[in-house]
């Protein structure tokens, strides 16, 4: 298990042997499971197309008229299921698409989350990052649209970005299948482990804060043991998020942990004993 090297020009070396196998819609038994989220319009269906090789199967997510896309490849011999969330500016709740894609990351647990941004827009689009960053160690940023920023004359340092977020950046123009090779090697590294992210989070000065997210947070881990992040629902409970709020008033909270426990055991990953009887807590 290796930990990243900020000094890296690219996350991992390019395996030149492992072979991309684009497998459209025939996931079969698959080792892993990576979501793709991003803004609109950064390319991020370019991505998914390149990965396994369909033009957007689409469908729509449980319960929701929110449209969604699945595919499936194969790299260096394992087996990938891609999810193309909803694109969405935030995960902080405000419409279907950012509950569907704040959700999934959240509970459905990927093993990998590529959060895909555009390099010309590179500021506006990194709030996301951000906020997925929040949720999940497990990310990756897909640095897309470099031929597009190079015409306008913008250089990004992809460098100074995989320093300043902690997890691996790779420039890739999907188009032409820039970098592709390099994006798979490194969703390859965070999956199996091989990698591990130090993704940078907003420092908390205020000592009072702390020690309000430390309890809040003990709280929501009682009530919610098998709950992947508490110290993120935490947060939201502190900022007052009504979707969260409502979320555990009505026990879909406790209803979304116990459904990724269920699966987890079913794809053998293993889950903890569940446990939400101290829900009444908040």
């Amino acid at each position: 298990m290796t930990t990243m090297n900020p000094q890296q020009c690219e996350v991992c070396p390019v395996n030149k042997d492992a072979k991309l196998i684009r497998l459209g819609l025939e996931a079969g038994k698959f080792e892993f499971v990576v979501a793709l989220a991003g803004n609109p319009n950064v390319g991020k269906s370019t991505v998914f197309n390149s990965l396994t090789g369909l033009r957007q199967h689409t469908g729509n997510w449980p319960g929701k008229t929110v449209v969604r896309a699945e595919g499936a490849f194969s790299f260096d011999g394992k087996r990938y299921k891609l999810v193309d969330l909803p694109g969405t500016y935030s995960l902080l709740s405000t419409s279907t698409d950012e509950e569907v894609a704040r959700d999934f990351i959240l509970f459905g647990q990927p093993d990998v989350t590529v959060v895909v941004v555009d390099a010309t827009r590179l500021e506006r689009n990194l709030n996301l990052v951000l906020q997925v960053l929040e949720i999940t160690e497990k990310a990756v940023v897909c640095l897309n649209l470099v031929d597009e920023a190079k015409r306008h004359g913008i250089v990004v340092d992809e460098r100074a970005l995989m320093r300043d977020l902690g997890v691996p950046v790779i420039p890739t123009a999907a188009r032409t299948d820039q970098g592709i090779p390099a994006l798979l090697q490194a969703i390859a590294e965070v999956a199996t482990g091989a990698f591990v992210c130090k993704p940078k989070r907003f420092p908390i000065e205020s000592g009072v804060l702390r020690k309000a997210i430390s309890k809040m947070t003990a709280k929501v881990q009682l009530a919610f043991p098998s709950l992947p992040n508490p110290r993120w629902v935490a947060l939201r409970l502190l900022e007052g998020d009504q979707r969260i709020v409502e979320a555990i008033k009505t026990g879909e909270l406790g209803d979304l942990t116990r459904q990724t426990a269920l699966e987890k055991s079913l794809t053998g990953k293993g889950t903890k004993e569940m446990n939400d009887e101290h829900a009444h807590a908040f």
